[in-house]
């Protein structure tokens, strides 16, 4: 399969009670339907052929055979569709009655699943007239279907990730699910033909139930309910289904509408995450799983992938997460000050969004420790580049939350540098830049030590994922707040600060956001505004963050990345502009690392971090030769 990606969905069929026949030309289509549209396992609800309410009628050697035959004629007439689906019949074995999900490929059935739990409290009774499965991993053959019944997994003999269980409606209701074994089994996607009523409340706690599941398994959930058709008389069934992968929501339906959803679940990315997992536990099958073939088709995406994945869409959940973030940081940097008896605290204020959310972040920490603000002290060091407006925010800003402000222009000392190593002023390359941007960090290394304080550091996540840092300049401090902060994040936080505040701090915080960024290390332009900007150099940060995530978070290949980059930022981007930041971003991302090597202490506050000592362990001569090969694979429609 491509990319790891397969289509999944989840079909609720308008059903009749007991009509079997009638329900075997609704399940018929539903299958043809999907197959039609690429997915390659739909799953169906629970006891579909005859109806869940069929009550006593279970009893019936009438309805029992006709659920049989109607299986065996679904089967004729999906022999030539390309799909694996999952349909729910009562099925009579050695004197017992069992509610079981036919795994169904090209005519036969792969197997029967039978559930292991069966409700007989409040509406449900099942108990009644089912035996509930207690055989564990150990399958039975069933004779007229030339196949096995038993809890087992099924597994694509071409594709290793494609490994998939079915358990059945009350199975994820309790404590221990079928699903945690099927898991531990190898299997990536866990399929469930349901039939849970709707109650008031119900579908919040349904929806929390699989998502959860999904999470703890690490796996891709496939959850499908009974709708229309089913008996009225004591329940009501919404088609309430729901595919969900790892904790996420990729598609739901609309309750009561019946019909078709697909969810394309990312197997890739699941097996990535359970190796990542060394306490993800693994249990041999001995010969408990199904083999089959299938064609993955190589599907058009139809799931959304979030543009900025460090930043929840949603703007009260983004009001929230920018507190916590905020505290985060804050707690880190006031522990530390509380471990060293610190006073005083040293920013180099450029006027530019990442040292303005290094002094919030440090305003926090001081007034959790109930410092006074003014042992903050903020330096603002212009020099060939700085703009007055960059210069006038800086000043404006620390003056506005109460710290001290001292403003050092630096630019004799950068000419006796000069002067030093023969370094003309008049040519504007790396060592004209570095030698401000080291300037400045040894003016406030200097000014922190006959304080008796630390530096703070001001550079952020994706500047460390870039290199985009001045090697033992601005790269260096005694404490990096922002360290696990990426840059489109940066600009949300010092935006919330700016919103729950008003006056002269509300505004400056928010020209301070409208100022390009920018280093300040080449003169400005003639009409005194800002020339040397970032983006124009390195790219887009909102691009730069995306590769960052899925190639940090989720180890996906540049192949990969690109792929669903171009759905994300479909309409934004062209095709030919994300790959050329992409191939800059790949290979400065192998190429700075040694600067990732030595980095000083500051907070994880997300999943995607560079620390050395943390979540990121690559060595500094690491080759980029095999990620760039794959880019120059690519070809650009």
């Amino acid at each position: 399969m491509k990319d790891g990606f397969i289509r999944c969905g989840c079909a609720v069929p308008d059903l009749r009670v007991a009509d079997c026949a009638y329900n075997a030309e609704e399940i018929i289509k539903a299958v043809k339907e999907a197959a039609a549209n690429e997915c390659s396992l739909l799953t169906l609800p629970e006891l579909c052929i005859t109806g869940y309410t069929c009550g006593d009628l279970f009893l019936s050697k009438v309805l029992l055979d006709g659920a049989e035959n109607a299986l065996l004629h679904i089967l004729e007439e999906t022999k030539d569709t390309n799909i694996i689906f999952i349909a729910g019949l009562p099925l009579s074995h050695a004197g017992k009655l069992y509610n079981c999900a036919a795994v169904c490929l090209n005519g036969r059935v792969l197997g029967f699943v039978p559930k292991k739990n069966i409700p007989n409290y409040s509406e449900f009774y099942e108990a009644r007239h089912f035996t509930p499965w207690d055989g564990g991993f150990e399958t039975v053959p069933v004779i007229r279907f030339n196949t096995v019944m038993g809890n087992m997994t099924f597994a694509s003999y071409d594709d290793p990730d494609f490994i998939f269980g079915v358990e059945i409606c009350e199975d994820l209701w309790v404590p221990s699910s079928p699903s945690d074994e099927l898991a531990k089994r190898g299997a990536l996607i866990i399929c469930n033909p349901s039939a849970s009523d709707e109650v008031i409340g119900k579908k919040e706690y349904r929806r929390k139930l699989v998502e959860m599941q999904s999470a703890k398994l690490v796996c891709g959930y496939v959850y499908t309910d009974c709708g229309f058709g089913e008996s009225t008389q004591d329940m009501i069934f919404s088609g309430h289904s729901l595919i969900c992968e790892n904790g996420s929501r990729i598609t739901e339906s609309k309750p009561f509408e019946g019909g078709i959803i697909y969810g394309d679940i990312d197997l890739e990315r699941l097996s990535a995450e359970r190796r990542r997992m060394s306490t993800y536990p693994h249990t041999e099958n001995a010969g408990n799983e199904r083999y089959f073939k299938l064609k993955i088709p190589d599907i058009k995406l139809g799931r959304h992938f979030a543009p900025m994945p460090f930043v929840p869409a949603d703007r009260n959940d983004l009001a929230a997460r920018c507190e916590e973030i905020l505290t985060m940081q804050a707690t880190g940097l006031a522990t530390r000050l509380r471990h060293i008896n610190g006073k005083t605290a040293v920013i180099g204020l450029s006027g530019g969004l990442d040292s303005t959310l290094a002094l919030i972040v440090t305003v926090h920490a001081f007034d959790m420790l109930a410092l006074d603000r003014n042992g903050i002290i903020a330096v603002t060091m212009p020099c060939f580049g700085t703009t007055k407006r960059t210069k006038s925010n800086a000043l404006i800003l620390a003056e506005a939350y109460g710290a001290s402000i001292r403003e050092i222009d630096i630019s004799a000392s950068v000419r006796q540098h000069f002067k030093d190593i023969g370094q003309s002023e008049d040519v504007h390359d790396v060592s004209y830049e570095n030698g401000q941007a080291r300037e400045r960090t040894q003016v406030i290394m200097d000014i922190a030590n006959m304080t008796g304080g630390i530096v703070i550091g001001t550079g952020d996540l994706s500047e460390l994922a870039l290199g985009w840092a001045t090697y033992n300049g601005d790269h260096m401090s005694m404490y990096g707040v922002n360290c696990s902060i990426p840059k489109t994040l940066v600009r949300h936080l010092v935006s919330y600060e700016a919103d729950r505040n008003e006056g002269q701090l509300s505004d400056v915080l928010k020209d301070i956001l409208d100022t390009p960024v920018s280093p300040e290390l080449l003169p400005p332009a003639e009409d005194g505004t800002i020339s040397q900007k970032t983006e124009d150099i390195v790219g887009p940060y909102e691009l730069h963050d995306f590769f960052l995530y899925y190639t940090v978070r989720c180890g996906f290949s540049p192949k990969k990345i690109f792929r669903i980059a171009k759905t994300a930022f479909a309409g934004t981007y062209a095709d030919e502009v994300i790959f050329k930041w992409l191939r800059t971003f790949t290979r400065r991302f192998f190429s700075q690392q040694f600067k990732r090597s030595c980095l000083p202490d500051g907070p994880k506050v997300g999943s995607v971090t560079l620390s050395p000592r943390g979540d990121w362990r690559m060595p500094s001569d690491a080759s980029a030769a095999l990620w760039l090969k794959e880019l120059d694979d690519i070809t650009i429609e």
